[in-house]
C-alpha cells in the first residue's frame, strides 16, 4: 500500500513540476476574453532593411515606435511576389493549396487553370476576416487586394464588412485611373463588392488611411465600440511606379550620393548593431549590381534621385501609419490594439524600360526626367542595384527564393507583448492567420466551414514567442516548403535548401545555415551531405503534397509577363482591328498574286 501511495505522490509531484513549466495563458484566454483590435499593415515591395528599426537610414518613426513597443522578427519569410503572399496572409494555407500557385502576370500558359494555379483564391479556403466576422469582429480592408476580382472573391464575399480596394497588381499612386503597365484594360476599383466611384486624383497611402480611419470612427460613433475590429491596410508603397510628395523627396537630397555598395554596407552594419543579425554577417555582391564608380556623374545623380524618391515614398507611408495610430489613441482604442507590420516580398528589381513593348507604352504615358521623378505623371524604379541594398545584407530580391526575395521585416506590437525585443527563430507568413485567430480567441477551422470542406491552416501561432519568451514556434525537424515560378526552397530549423533559376540563379540546389549566414554565402552541401540529401527528399514530398507543377523549359518571368499581356490584353483589345488588318493583308496578297498571274499569261500569249 505504501508503495502505491509513494508512486501516486511521485506522479502528482511530476505533474505539478510539469505544470510549473507551462507558461501562463495569453491575455484574455482565461475568463472573459480581451478580444483586442487587430491592425495589419502590409507594405508593398519593401526590402529587409528598409525600416529604421531594421537598419535603414529612411525615417520611419512610427514603425520604429511600434518596434520599440513590441517585437521585431528578424527571420520572417513570405513569398517572393505580391498575390501569393497575400493569399497566405489571409488564409494561413500554402499558396498552391489556396489557388495562387503563381501570379496572373507571371504564370506560364501551361499552368493556367490547373489545380492550385487559378491565380486567385479558390473555394477551398476561408479567410481570417470571415472567421473574425463570424465571431463578432468588425472587419475592414483598404488598399491593394490582388487575390481575385471575381464577384465571389471580392472582400465583401471574403469576410470584410467594409472595403475599398484596387483589384490588381498595382496602379499609379497619384491618378486613380492610370495603370502602371499595360497589363490590364483598366484600373479596377471596388467598394463593398461593387465598382467604386473614385476621385480622379489622390495619394494612395493617404487615401487608404483616410478610408480606414473613416470606417473605424463611423462604427465607433454608431455605438459599435464594444465590438473589436480587424483592419487590413494594404499599401501600394513602394510598388512601381515609385512616387512620393515633393516635400518628402527633398529631405533626402544628397543622401545616396555614395551609391548602393556604400548603402548596403552601412545597412548591414546597423542591422548587426541593432542585434538583428549575427556579428560579422557576410554578404555577397550580386552580378546584377553595377559598379557605382564606373557610372558617369550624371548617371550617378539620376540613380541617386531614384533612391531619394524610394525613401520618400516609404517615409510618406510611415507618416500615414502614424495618422492611423494617432486616431486610435484619440478614440481610446489604441491600448486594446495589436499591430502587425510586414512587407509582401523583397524590393522590386525589375526594369520595365528594358522591354521594348513596355518602354514604348511608358514613353507614351509617363515622364522619366530626373527633375520630375516622384511627381504626378512621372515613373521611377530603383532597379537591381538599389534593390540589393534595400535587402541588405541578404541575397537576391523580389521574385527569387534567396533571402532578399522572401525574408522581410515583421513587427508585432500591443499590450503585454514583450517590448523592444527581437525574435530570431524562423517564422513564416502562414503563421500570421493562426496568430490573429488566437489573439481573438477564435478557433481555426478543422477542415470544414459552413458545411463545406476547406484546407487546414498549416502555420503555427506566434503567441508563444510574443507572450512567453519561447525561441521558436516550429519544431527543429519540421519541413516547410516553398515554390514560386520555379524558384524553390525548403526550411528545416536554421537550415535552408534553395534553388534559383537563371538569370539570377544557377538552377542548382544549395544549402545554407540562414541564422548564422543570412546572406547565403557559405554553401554547406559538401560538409552536410546527409542533410542536403534528406532536405531534397523532403522538398520533393512537399511539392507532391501541395501540387507544385514543374516549370516549362526556358521559362523566364519578364518574357512571361509580355506573353500574358499579349493574351489577356492586346489580343482582346485589338481583336477586331487585327482581324480586319489580316483580312486586308490576305486580300492584298491575293490581288497581287492574281495580277502577277494575269501579267504572266499575257506575256506568254
Amino acid at each position: 500500500m505504501r508503495i502505491k501511495q509513494l508512486l501516486a505522490l511521485l506522479c502528482i509531484s511530476s505533474q505539478l513540476a510539469q505544470a510549473s513549466e507551462i507558461p501562463p495563458p495569453p491575455p484574455g484566454s482565461a475568463g472573459k476574453p480581451s478580444r483586442p483590435n487587430i491592425v495589419v499593415l502590409l507594405a508593398d515591395d519593401w526590402g529587409f532593411s528598409d525600416v529604421g528599426a531594421f537598419g535603414s537610414e529612411i525615417a520611419t518613426p512610427n514603425l520604429d515606435a511600434l518596434a520599440k513597443q513590441g517585437m521585431r522578427f528578424s527571420n520572417f519569410h513570405v513569398a517572393a511576389s505580391c498575390s501569393p503572399t497575400r493569399s497566405m496572409l489571409l488564409t494561413g494555407v500554402d499558396n498552391h493549396l489556396n489557388g495562387v500557385g503563381n501570379m496572373r502576370e507571371t504564370i506560364p500558359r501551361e499552368h493556367e487553370g490547373k489545380p492550385g494555379y487559378l491565380s486567385v483564391l479558390n473555394d477551398r479556403v476561408v479567410t481570417v476576416a470571415s472567421l473574425l466576422k463570424d465571431a463578432g469582429y468588425r472587419t475592414y480592408v483598404a488598399g491593394k487586394w490582388h487575390v481575385g476580382k471575381e464577384p465571389h472573391n471580392l472582400p465583401d464575399q471574403r469576410g470584410f464588412e467594409r472595403s475599398i480596394i484596387q483589384g490588381d497588381s498595382g496602379s499609379d499612386n497619384w491618378e486613380t485611373g492610370k495603370r502602371y503597365l499595360d497589363l490590364t484594360d483598366k484600373v479596377y476599383w471596388f467598394e463593398d463588392g461593387k465598382e467604386a466611384a473614385m476621385p480622379k486624383e489622390f495619394y494612395s497611402s493617404e487615401y487608404y488611411v483616410d478610408r480606414m480611419i473613416n470606417y473605424i470612427q463611423r462604427d465607433q460613433q454608431a455605438n459599435n465600440a464594444a465590438q473589436p475590429f480587424f483592419a487590413y491596410v494594404a499599401f501600394q508603397a513602394n510598388h512601381i511606379p515609385v512616387q512620393a510628395p515633393r516635400t518628402y523627396i527633398d529631405k533626402y537630397q544628397g543622401k545616396y550620393k555614395d551609391g548602393w555598395t556604400a548603402l548596403r554596407q552601412s545597412r548591414r552594419d546597423r542591422a548587426i548593431a541593432l542585434g538583428l543579425l549575427p556579428k560579422d554577417t557576410p554578404m555577397v555582391t550580386m552580378s546584377t549590381t553595377q559598379n557605382w564608380d564606373a557610372l558617369t556623374t550624371r548617371e550617378q545623380a539620376y540613380q541617386a534621385r531614384r533612391m531619394e524618391v524610394y525613401a520618400a515614398m516609404a517615409e510618406a507611408m510611415d507618416y500615414h501609419v502614424g495618422r492611423l495610430i494617432a486616431a486610435l489613441k484619440q478614440s481610446g482604442q489604441y491600448d486594446n490594439t495589436v499591430f502587425m507590420f510586414m512587407s509582401d516580398n523583397g524590393a522590386e528589381a525589375s526594369d520595365p524600360y528594358a522591354m521594348l513593348s513596355a518602354r514604348l507604352w511608358l514613353d507614351m504615358y509617363y515622364n522619366s526626367d530626373m527633375d520630375k521623378l516622384g511627381d504626378k505623371g512621372a515613373y521611377s524604379i530603383i532597379g537591381p542595384s538599389w534593390s540589393s541594398a534595400a535587402a541588405s545584407p541578404l541575397s537576391t530580391y523580389k521574385f527569387y527564393a534567396g533571402e532578399g526575395g522572401i525574408r522581410v521585416p515583421l513587427i508585432i506590437a500591443g499590450k503585454d507583448i514583450q517590448q523592444n525585443s527581437i525574435q530570431q527563430g524562423f517564422t513564416h507568413i502562414n503563421d500570421i492567420a493562426p496568430t490573429i485567430l488566437e489573439l481573438a480567441n477564435v478557433a481555426k477551422p478543422a477542415g470544414s466551414y459552413h458545411g463545406k470542406p476547406v484546407e487546414i491552416m498549416r502555420g503555427s501561432s506566434l503567441i508563444p514567442v510574443l507572450y512567453y519568451g519561447q525561441d521558436r514556434v516550429h519544431a527543429p525537424d519540421e519541413n516547410i516548403g516553398y515554390e514560386l515560378s520555379g524558384n524553390q526552397a525548403l526550411f528545416r530549423s536554421d537550415y535552408k535548401l534553395v534553388k534559383n533559376l537563371p538569370p539570377v540563379g544557377d538552377g542548382l540546389w544549395h544549402l545554407y545555415d540562414i541564422r548564422l549566414d543570412p546572406g547565403e554565402t557559405r554553401d554547406l552541401q559538401s560538409s552536410l551531405p546527409e542533410m542536403f540529401s534528406s532536405m531534397q527528399t523532403a522538398y520533393a514530398q512537399y511539392a507532391k503534397d501541395n501540387g507544385v507543377l514543374p516549370m516549362p523549359d526556358g521559362y523566364e518571368p519578364s518574357q512571361q509577363i509580355f506573353t500574358n499581356a499579349m493574351v489577356h490584353v492586346y489580343i482582346p483589345r485589338y481583336k477586331y482591328p487585327a482581324i480586319l488588318l489580316l483580312l486586308g493583308l490576305v486580300t492584298l496578297t491575293y490581288l497581287l498574286a492574281r495580277r502577277r498571274r494575269l501579267s504572266g499569261n499575257q506575256g506568254k500569249s
